[in-house]
């Protein structure tokens, strides 16, 4: 669909009120009239920049929160060349899941969309790419001569993301990042290792 300039911005004030809604406290199971009112918007304009209705809109929502969790790290995840990049990523990843606090919007988005089609798929997209930048970090560590060579990059860049995704898990029970800190300080020391 070709969109007018006030058309895409129509478009993507849906997306950011109906993005905000599901991000809110529990919103429980959100229908397409919850979004039209947070939004302000009208039925037919719901159809009209998303033909394929609620899953639509709501798969939309999950690749636009999916970008964010990457968007948010940045420009320290792509930059992991040294250990201060390390460390700058880290405490980055640590201040947004500390200023998010309990509440993960991908992970409420995906309990509202988990069955729609295509969810599963924003969700192995998001976490192949945080796994590829971290990968890739690793391995320029390993070319510099600051990771051992014999360290399979693949393997310990998924161990931080199941680690992250782990703490981010206990955060949204008990509220601390204390366990997702300990895991990436125990993980860059891990790299660190001689």
């Amino acid at each position: 669909m070709t969109l007018t300039a006030k058309g895409a911005a129509t478009r993507r004030h849906i997306l950011e009120g109906a993005a905000a809604y599901l991000r809110s406290s529990e919103p429980g199971d959100a229908t397409l009239d919850d979004i039209r009112d947070v939004t302000q918007s009208s039925k037919s304009q719901l159809f009209h920049y998303f033909p394929g209705g609620k899953e639509e809109l709501f798969l939309e929502v999950a690749r636009l929160e999916a970008a964010r969790v990457i968007d948010d790290q940045q420009p320290h995840l792509g930059a992991l060349a040294s250990w201060a990049a390390w460390d700058r990523w880290r405490r980055a990843l640590i201040a947004r899941y500390r200023a998010q606090g309990a509440s993960c919007p991908l992970a409420s988005l995906m309990s509202q969309v988990g069955s729609v089609p295509g969810a599963a798929e924003v969700s192995t997209s998001l976490l192949e790419q945080w796994q590829g930048h971290v990968q890739r970090g690793i391995e320029t560590m390993q070319a510099k001569g600051e990771v051992r060579t014999d360290l399979d990059a693949r393997r310990t860049a998924a161990a931080f993301i199941a680690g992250i995704q782990g703490g981010v898990v206990i955060l949204r029970s008990t509220g601390r990042t204390d366990h997702l800190e300990d895991t990436l300080a125990l993980l860059i020391a891990h790299l660190r290792s001689r």
